[in-house]
């Protein structure tokens, strides 16, 4: 079975001009290309199957953009979703009219700005903005700014509390949105907590509204200046902590983790938590592992009563009254998912019930919390 001479002489006439995109729509039976001079349509005339004419058609296209008659190879879709395309093919297989090889396209980390804007015009999808604006080429360029407020209008919509998460966190990158439009966000965070977790990851130190300082925050600016000063990061991130940015984070941690969605809620949480506090975890200490909160507790305790740690002797020594502060700082940054495991290794639950069966976690995560925003005796 061939194409129809009529199409295959159409495709030809197509493809012997500089095309920079090709779409297919299968339900009118159109192939859109995005040329120089705007867009052209071919309509297409089947004279089989429809499905086995349209893959004829998708052959064409691979065996004259990149010398492969079989079509684009679909069995490479976990290598293509994990990012492994690389630039110099990019122009060619958005020109195949194949979804699979536009997933390819937009997961590419070196994917440019103007190959971005032609992947949006074959396919204007949320998870396609999500996908590439994980490119710091995209986010500095123009199309940064198009895929974020598509997915700032589009966030309403989403239901999947890991998608709510990214979404957010993505379009907080800087520069994206203007200030109107993540204050809108901001108050629709106010509603749904998840979405302040994707505020928790990428702006924990410019968060549209914070809380107080600690009240302690000016005496001990004054006590670990020089040590601050002097780069100490245990000072630094004390101070970063119980600054009024700092303290919102602790306000925003105890908002999601009263109420997580799911598993994944949770996990996301303890990862933003373990970022955030990441300067304070020793060097000594294995990344491999994944301790359980039991074993946080016991290891962080030995290795402050040791001394092993010179930056957290060093303020303890001018400030031995924050022991307990660093100690909780420490362990948030040592938090997995090996704190959750023990839970949710026994459990597919979600909502109320998966609540009950974190207790034994969140009672302490909040008693941790509750040290970082009580006066320092």
């Amino acid at each position: 079975m061939e194409l129809s001479s009529e199409d295959v002489f159409r495709l030809n006439v197509l493809l012997a001009n500089p095309v920079k995109a090709i779409r297919i729509n299968e339900s009118t039976l159109t192939l859109h290309a995005l040329t120089e001079d705007g867009e052209a349509k071919v309509p297409l005339n089947p004279n089989c199957r429809e499905d086995r004419y349209l893959r004829l058609v998708r052959e064409l296209l691979s065996g004259h953009v990149m010398g492969s008659p079989g079509g684009y190879p679909v069995y490479l879709t976990r290598w293509t979703r994990m990012g492994q395309s690389r630039g110099e093919n990019l122009e060619q297989l958005l020109l195949l009219g194949e979804s699979e090889a536009l997933v390819a396209v937009v997961c590419a980390p070196d994917i440019t700005d103007e190959i971005a804007s032609r992947a949006w015009w074959v396919e204007a999808t949320s998870d396609n903005a999500r996908r590439m604006l994980c490119a710091e080429a995209v986010i500095k360029g123009d199309m940064g700014q198009v895929l974020a407020d598509h997915l700032a209008e589009h966030l309403a919509f989403e239901n999947e509390p890991q998608v709510m998460i990214d979404t957010v966190s993505l379009i907080l990158q800087p520069g994206l949105l203007p200030e109107e439009t993540i204050a809108k966000v901001w108050e629709k965070a106010k509603k749904k907590p998840i979405y302040q977790v994707g505020f928790l990851k990428t702006l924990p130190d410019n968060l549209p509204e914070s809380n107080v300082a600690h009240a302690q925050y000016t005496d001990y600016q004054d006590k670990l200046a020089a040590l601050s000063q002097a780069g100490n990061p245990v000072a630094k991130m004390l101070l970063r902590v119980m600054s009024a940015s700092g303290q919102s984070v602790l306000t925003i941690t105890e908002a999601v983790l009263k109420k997580p969605n799911n598993q994944d809620v949770m996990n996301d949480l303890f990862d933003t938590l373990r970022f955030y506090f990441s300067v304070m975890q020793p060097e000594t200490y294995s990344r491999t592992r994944e301790p359980d909160l039991e074993a946080i507790i016991a290891d962080v305790s030995a290795v402050i009563e040791a001394g092993e740690v010179e930056s957290v002797q060093a303020v303890l020594d001018v400030a031995p009254e924050l022991k307990e502060y660093v100690t909780v700082m420490m362990q948030f940054s040592l938090f997995s998912y090996g704190v959750l495991r023990p839970i949710f290794s026994k459990t597919t639950a979600i909502g109320t019930l998966m609540r009950k069966k974190l207790l034994p976690v969140t009672d302490v995560v909040f008693a941790q919390l509750a040290t970082l925003k009580a006066p320092i005796a």
